[in-house]
């Protein structure tokens, strides 16, 4: 799915600042990358694919065709 095509399956997010090193990453409400609770940062595109596999429950299939 291109880049952008995502934007139209996240109904909110936020940027939220936290202390203590927390990152945490959540979409439509569904936590979906934890630092703490891997226990280390997320490797590169570890976030995106999270990301990309919230949005595959809610996404209708012939919606990655579509955005192609």
């Amino acid at each position: 799915m291109k880049d952008r095509a995502i934007e139209y399956f996240i109904s909110s997010w936020q940027l939220v600042p936290g202390g203590g090193g927390v990152f945490d990453v959540t979409v439509n409400g569904e936590l979906v990358f934890s630092k703490q609770e891997v226990g280390r940062h997320a490797e590169p595109g570890e976030v995106r694919a999270a990301i990309s596999a919230a949005l595959d429950k809610i996404r209708p299939a012939d919606a990655e065709m579509a955005a192609s």
